[in-house]
């Protein structure tokens, strides 16, 4: 576990402060993988401390894979840290099982904090008519291309329906060589766009049963599963995370890539070929994108609700918030300061506010997002059949039937 205790109230916070025997309170604050940055963590907590004087924050910071179990441990335990960040739905999930706040009564006290944020990405977090977290940084996903492979192809812009997508995914996969056309990544219903557009939907709309076990969805995994066992879609889609299908892309013999923005950064790192002139930029056809958030969250075993309350305020408002955009160069659902970090960057990197850009467009068309109590189980479920029919192991009828039934036991579950 990484550990790092702030004194905020003391003149030379460090990284390794001792605590105090007379603090009178303290915060314990969890965060997902930013242990970069530290520094402006230690800015943020002294000033917090001046304005709660005596207030100890202790910082825990844990990788992906390893704060979910972490942090059902310190609830087992009762031992819960006051403020908690968490990605995706997994935030509904532990609302669900009673261990976050309720933070409608803060936010209906205080209109304007609420007012803060772009409220498709605050929606996210809604679960029951309440809202269980709010943004600290945001992101969806969208289109990359590879514009030397669509002049080679013949293809004069991106896509603008399914059809148009496979059909442009078929002309640069036949191009030879190493040549794929499309690449996805997986996880967190990040794929999901590609059947919302065909018009198929994971559930009812009360969320207690399947819906995508229809013709529609048959008809569209089968034609998926057409374009990868050919060069139309590279097999990494449905096997690769994270590190496997972005080093396939920034190889350059790969055209399309269906990924959320802060890949972009990584693309960058990895791919010389990569400038304005040979990667462009889009939404996918009919503008339909999967959002993959980070939110504050606080614990309901909080000793003190209120105090890890006006944390979140402090880390949420507009001063921090602009640190957070200007360090990270990412969105963070406060809509002022977005617009702020897309002036500045307008004009230092153009394909950067390409990327930043499709951010802030057509949030009203988020899917994959649904406030699911059991959305990791269902994933569990749902993703491995249809992986298998992906991947020509079953026929697309037989792998969502079976798909259908355990989803809908662990929506019983639930």
């Amino acid at each position: 576990m990484k550990r790092r205790t702030f004194l905020a109230g003391t003149a030379a916070t460090a990284l390794t402060t001792p605590a105090i025997a007379q603090t009178s309170k303290k915060l314990t604050f969890l965060s997902w993988n930013i242990v970069d940055q530290a520094d402006l963590f230690k800015t943020w907590f002294a000033e917090f401390g001046k304005l709660h004087p005596g207030v100890e924050i202790e910082w825990l910071d844990k990788k992906g894979p390893d704060l979910p179990p972490f942090y059902q441990t310190q609830l087992a335990a009762g031992t819960p840290p006051d403020v908690v960040d968490l990605q995706g739905g997994i935030g509904v999930e532990y609302a669900a099982q009673g261990a976050l706040l309720d933070l409608t009564p803060y936010l209906a006290k205080q209109p304007d904090v609420k007012a803060r944020f772009n409220a498709d990405y605050l929606g996210n977090w809604v679960w029951e008519g309440k809202n269980w977290l709010v943004p600290f940084y945001v992101a969806k996903s969208l289109l990359f291309y590879n514009k030397s492979l669509f002049k080679k192809a013949g293809i004069e812009a991106p896509a603008t329906s399914f059809d148009e997508l496979l059909t442009q995914a078929e002309k640069i996969g036949a191009g030879g060589g190493d040549q794929t056309g499309f690449l996805t990544l997986n996880f967190d219903w990040l794929y999901w766009a590609l059947f919302r557009m065909n018009d198929v939907e994971l559930l009812t709309p009360d969320l207690k049963q399947p819906a995508f076990d229809t013709p529609k969805m048959i008809e569209t995994i089968e034609r998926l599963a057409k374009g990868t066992a050919g060069t139309a879609i590279n097999k990494i889609s449905w096997t690769g995370r994270w590190v496997e299908p972005l080093g396939a892309f920034a190889s350059g013999q790969v055209g399309m890539l269906n990924a959320h923005s802060s890949a972009y950064f990584f693309l960058k790192g990895q791919g010389a070929w990569i400038n304005p002139d040979t990667l462009g930029v889009a939404e996918l056809p009919g503008n339909w994108s999967v959002p993959t958030l980070h939110g504050y969250g606080i614990s309901k075993g909080t000793k003190d609700p209120d105090l890890a309350w006006a944390f979140v305020e402090f880390c949420t408002a507009k001063k921090q918030a602009q640190e957070m955009a200007d360090n990270r160069r990412i969105l963070t659902g406060y809509t002022e300061v977005d617009d702020t970090l897309m002036d500045r960057i307008k004009g230092q990197e153009p394909l950067a506010y390409a990327v930043l850009k499709t951010q802030l467009e057509h949030t009203d068309k988020l899917c994959g997002n649904w406030p699911l109590p059991s959305d990791s189980r269902v994933k569990d479920a749902f993703y491995p059949e249809l992986q298998n029919a992906l991947l020509g192991r079953k026929d697309a009828k037989t792998a969502m039937k079976e798909a259908s039934r355990k989803v809908a036991r662990e929506l019983r579950r639930a």
